[in-house]
């Protein structure tokens, strides 16, 4: 009868004991396998947060744009300048206007655009081009006639510089007439920030 006792004892110890200890083997298992997993999924490649860094860092950066400045300045050149810059910037780069300059003939506040050419013009020069216009030439609405208009009317446009007056004069030859003031869109280098200028200013007959 001792022996049973003895035996049942035994038996009833081994049972209880995990649970006295307080780890069930499976269980145990189980939270380790999920604090590995937990591991593995903040684990974060350095090489992947440096390349995704960098393409923000490249997003966040302005686009750069080039613009040349001749004329009534310091330091006529190519510059460079950050995308949305307007003319005053440029002509800070290049030193500033010179004494003999016509500041009213430069829109300072315009927004440059890539590529554009800016003619900063003398007081003389501004007055020349302003007595070579012909009569008749800009009607009294004050708007310029692109079929009629001259060069020297053209280049009265704010953002047409030599090179696009040209180009209208060379297109209007080809094509006899604009139909539109929208045609002048069609021309290379006559975009539609600059269209959006020098909508209001001219017109077609």
């Amino acid at each position: 009868m001792k022996k049973i006792k003895d035996i049942i004892f035994i038996l009833t110890f081994i049972v209880l004991m995990p649970a006295c200890a307080g780890a069930d083997p499976e269980s145990e298992g189980i939270f380790v396998t999920k604090v590995q997993e937990d591991s593995e999924n903040t684990y974060q490649d350095p090489q992947n947060t440096e390349k995704g860094t960098e393409n923000f860092e490249k997003a966040a950066l302005p686009e750069e744009i080039y613009v040349q400045i001749l004329g009534a300045v310091q330091k006529p050149g190519v510059y460079e300048l950050p995308e949305g810059s307007r003319v005053f910037q440029a002509v800070e780069l290049a030193g500033g206007l010179t004494e003999e300059a016509d500041e009213n003939s430069l829109n300072q506040a315009e927004v440059l655009e890539d590529g554009q050419m800016i003619q900063v013009l003398t007081t003389e020069e501004a007055e020349s081009r302003q007595a070579a216009l012909p009569d008749g030439k800009q009607e009294k609405d004050g708007k310029i006639n692109l079929n009629t208009a001259t060069r020297e009317e053209l280049l009265t446009l704010s953002g047409i510089g030599e090179a696009k007056a040209d180009s209208i004069l060379a297109w209007r030859e080809a094509h006899g007439s604009f139909a539109q003031i929208e045609d002048l869109m069609k021309i290379e280098g006559i975009k539609e920030g600059v269209f959006s200028k020098i909508r209001d200013c001219v017109k077609v007959q």
